[in-house]
C-alpha cells in the first residue's frame, strides 16, 4: 500500500522540481520592468542585470496598465535617444523629471505652447533714426540717417559664446547715401538690458555724400537696449562703417542713434 503512494509522490516532486529549474533558468535571463525602471538609470554605468531581457508585470487595473504603458514607451524612447545614453550626465528629460514629459495631457499642451511661441512675436524689426559720419573732420559730409533692420529670432543658435541669429537692414541718409548690409548679430541680457555687437558686410553708395572707397564695406555696431514695454525695446547704437583697406581709399566713417525694436 505504501508503494502506491510513494511512485506518485517521486514522481509529482520530479516534475515540480524540474519546474522550478526551468523557471529558474528563465528567471536569470530576465528582469522585470519595475526593477529596470529602479536601478537601470545609469547608461553605461548601469550593472549587468539591465541587460537582460524585460518582462512586463501584470496589471491591476486599467489606470494602472495605462501609466505603466505610458512610462515603458518613454524609457523605451529614452533608451533609443543618443542624448539619452550619458547615464548620470543626462540631460533631465532622459532622467524622467520634466513632468511635462512624465505626463501625457500636460506633454500635449507643453508642444501646442512651444508651437505658438515659436511662430509668434519672433519677427523683430527696428527702426532707428541718428547722425552719419559724426567725426567728420572736413565739415561737410556729417548728416542725418534712417534706418530700418529685421532679425527673425527663430534663427536663433545658442552657443557658448552667447546667441546668435542673423541680421538685415537698410538706412539712407540725408545726402542720399544708401548701405545695405546682412550679417550676424549677438545677444546679451542682463535683466532689461540688452547688449547686441554685430558684423555685417554690405553695399555702399555714396550718392552726394561721403565717398568710402569701395562699393563693400564692413560695418561693426554695439547696441545696448532697454526693454520699455512687453516686446518693446528702445537703445543706443554706435557703429564703424570701413571697406578694411580693401578700396582705394579707406576714410570710414562712425554713427551714432537711437533704436526703437518691437517684436511681432
Amino acid at each position: 500500500m505504501k508503494l502506491k503512494f510513494i511512485v506518485p509522490a517521486l514522481v509529482f516532486t520530479t516534475f515540480l522540481g524540474i519546474d522550478l529549474i526551468v523557471t529558474d533558468v528563465k528567471a536569470a535571463d530576465t528582469i522585470s520592468e519595475e526593477r529596470y525602471n529602479k536601478i537601470c538609470k545609469w547608461g553605461i554605468l548601469n550593472p549587468p542585470e539591465c541587460k537582460k531581457k524585460i518582462i512586463k508585470g501584470i496589471k491591476n487595473n486599467k489606470k494602472q496598465s495605462t501609466g505603466s504603458s505610458t512610462r515603458t514607451t518613454q524609457n523605451q524612447t529614452y533608451r533609443d535617444d543618443p542624448k539619452c545614453r550619458w547615464g548620470i550626465f543626462n540631460p533631465p528629460k532622459c532622467r524622467g523629471k520634466d513632468s511635462r514629459v512624465n505626463n501625457p495631457s500636460k506633454n500635449k499642451t507643453y508642444q501646442k505652447k512651444q508651437v505658438k511661441v515659436f511662430n509668434k512675436e519672433k519677427q523683430n524689426i527696428s527702426f532707428y533714426t541718428g547722425q552719419f559720419d559724426i567725426k567728420d573732420q572736413v565739415g561737410d559730409d556729417k548728416t542725418s540717417l534712417i534706418g530700418i533692420e529685421h532679425k527673425n529670432q527663430n534663427l536663433f543658435r545658442d552657443t557658448w559664446v552667447g546667441k546668435f541669429s542673423p541680421t538685415t537692414g537698410a538706412f539712407v541718409t540725408g545726402k542720399d547715401s544708401v548701405y545695405l548690409y546682412s550679417g550676424i548679430e549677438a545677444d546679451y541680457n542682463l535683466g532689461p538690458i540688452s547688449i547686441s555687437p554685430s558684423f555685417a558686410p554690405g553695399y555702399y553708395e555714396p550718392g552726394s555724400g561721403k565717398k568710402l572707397g569701395s562699393a563693400l564695406e564692413f560695418k561693426s555696431e554695439l547696441k545696448i537696449g532697454l526693454d520699455l514695454f512687453k516686446n518693446s525695446n528702445l537703445g543706443y547704437s554706435y557703429s564703424h562703417i570701413s571697406n578694411n583697406d580693401w578700396g582705394d581709399v579707406n576714410p570710414g566713417t562712425d554713427n551714432q542713434s537711437i533704436t526703437f525694436s518691437k517684436k511681432f
